[in-house]
């Protein structure tokens, strides 16, 4: 398994800013002395994540197309030995330092206490501790600093969790490899999150790779596949932008997120059932079944040998597309519990039990399973399709030139165009500011516009061409921030837009002797 990098430079981990960076970090560690009176050892970094394309496509089994980015979170540590204390701090002063220890006091708290924040390190740190195998912790002195604007789909609290499982691990001798730390990212955020959802943005956190986007799948293994932007005529580049519109996925996930887990879930068992594969040892009794898991039992004896794997994605995701009016569209309009329990052949006591509603619970009066249905398989045909004109136009005839052909950038704007379109009417996951932002930022020459990080709020990216990036924020600026968030100041309204470029994942900053 692969390890965790490491790093001794800022070089290694940033390409650009590298004066900012340093001061960011140096102010870390002047930050630490200031409070515990001495150096830290090292420095865990976890960046954040864009979604570039593959909305809510994550916990059906299906991939996404993802990218570390440049914000991130820093947790600065010393390991004490005397005891099993751990005390955090952070540098933003809203958030109130406290410590604990060991054992019953690191329980995770979900209350609205003022040391709330400290619920996502306890979730890292309890989960790295387990996976680790330490029956007792080494003391940790801890500096938490980090610039990923938080509840923006932005991916914050999970890099929060997942670096402080980095530093845990580290203080006590026991590096984590990447797949261990996606493992006890996932398993560390569950501890506190009232949602059900998937683990993409902890992969690509972790496993990015420098100067390339991500193809993460996680079914039936957690995998990337690095993708490139083609090289055209007009470079292009991805800018997200922040609707400034909050997103509290605990208090809205019964209507929102959870639901769409639960319709998603509900949908994967009734169609196995259409399908004719819903007693098969790979889809019978498995928690959760996905409709990934669905459609390859379905095409489980199809020979595929020497066929591209892309080419064999859109030909099943194709053909599952067409399935779904057959398995869900006597009741296009949506099904009741009773009738969501009818189509499976149980009660609405057990279905609840299947769905796990006591931990993750939903309130609707109907579940739309078609249009969920439409938008995942839409969704996941149309990661796929931007993957494979990537490789095409940066196969080994275009030897690292670039292209004069406009259509490509049209192509892949024109396939974010449609995840946002779906977004909004087939999954219902998007937002009046989202739509606004979009509707501007087409008309500011994006090629392509659509939500990122889950939708009902929080950010948006957008496939620019590089040159018009300036006017593009301008348009921005002017037509929505200015006429939406008139106060922001001048800094906050350059925090608002910022160019995505691929970023480094996880790693170990160590100080040089």
């Amino acid at each position: 398994m692969a390890p965790i990098a490491t790093f001794t430079a800022l070089s290694d981990i940033y390409d650009d800013n590298l004066l900012r960076q340093g001061a960011r970090y140096q102010t870390l560690v002047e930050g630490f002395i200031k409070i515990y009176g001495a150096k830290p050892t090292f420095i865990a970094r976890v960046p954040g994540g864009v979604n570039i394309i593959g909305e809510q496509t994550d916990y059906c089994g299906f991939p996404a197309l993802l990218t570390a980015i440049i914000p991130d979170c820093l947790i600065a540590v010393k390991a004490v030995g005397s005891n099993s204390t751990v005390r955090l701090a952070n540098v933003n002063r809203d958030f109130a330092a406290c410590q604990f220890s060991y054992g019953s006091e690191c329980a995770v708290s979900t209350g609205g206490s003022q040391c709330e924040w400290s619920s996502y390190f306890k979730c890292g740190y309890k989960s790295a501790l387990d996976v680790i195998g330490c029956s007792e912790s080494k003391g940790m002195q801890c500096l938490v600093g980090g610039n990923i604007p938080q509840c923006v789909g932005l991916s914050s609290s999970s890099a929060l969790v997942c670096c402080a499982a980095l530093a845990t691990a580290m203080a006590n001798d026991k590096p984590l490899s990447r797949e261990m730390a996606v493992e006890v990212s996932v398993a560390g955020e569950r501890h506190i999150e009232a949602t059900s959802d998937g683990c993409m943005n902890r992969i690509v956190g972790i496993m990015s790779q420098p100067q390339s986007f991500s193809f993460v799948e996680d079914n039936p293994k957690s995998n990337i596949t690095p993708v490139k932007l083609p090289l055209v005529g007009s470079p292009l580049t991805l800018v997200v932008a922040n609707t400034l519109v909050p997103v509290d996925k605990h208090a809205t996930a019964p209507v929102c997120y959870n639901l769409r887990v639960v319709e998603t879930c509900v949908g994967a068992l009734v169609l196995a059932r259409h399908l004719g594969v819903a007693g098969r040892t790979a889809c019978k009794n498995v928690d959760p079944l996905t409709f990934k898991i669905v459609m390859d039992e379905f095409y489980a004896e199809q020979d595929t040998a020497g066929r591209d794997d892309v080419d064999v994605w859109i030909e099943r995701l194709e053909a599952m597309l067409e399935a779904l009016h057959a398995a869900f569209g006597s009741l296009a309009e949506g099904y009741t519990r009773e009738q969501m329990a009818g189509a499976l052949g149980i009660s609405c006591s057990e279905l609840s039990a299947k769905v796990h509603e006591a931990q993750f619970p939903v309130r609707a009066e109907r579940f739309q399973l078609l249009k969920r249905a439409q938008h995942v398989f839409s969704e996941a045909l149309r990661v796929v399709r931007f993957r494979q004109i990537c490789e095409r136009e940066n196969g080994d005839d275009a030897d690292g030139k670039s292209s004069n052909n406009s259509s490509v950038g049209a192509a892949l704007g024109d396939l974010m165009n449609q995840s946002q379109d779906s977004c909004r009417d087939q999954f219902e996951c998007s937002c009046k500011e989202l739509d606004e932002v979009c509707a501007i930022a087409r008309r500011a020459g994006a090629l392509g516009s659509r939500l990122t990080g889950a939708g009902w709020g929080g950010c948006s990216v957008h496939l620019v061409h590089q040159q018009n990036v300036d006017k593009f924020v301008d348009a921005l600026n002017r037509d929505y921030y200015g006429k939406y968030h008139p106060n922001l100041t001048p800094q906050q309204r350059k925090d608002a837009t910022f160019v995505v470029g691929p970023g480094t994942g996880a790693g170990i900053y160590t100080f040089e002797d």
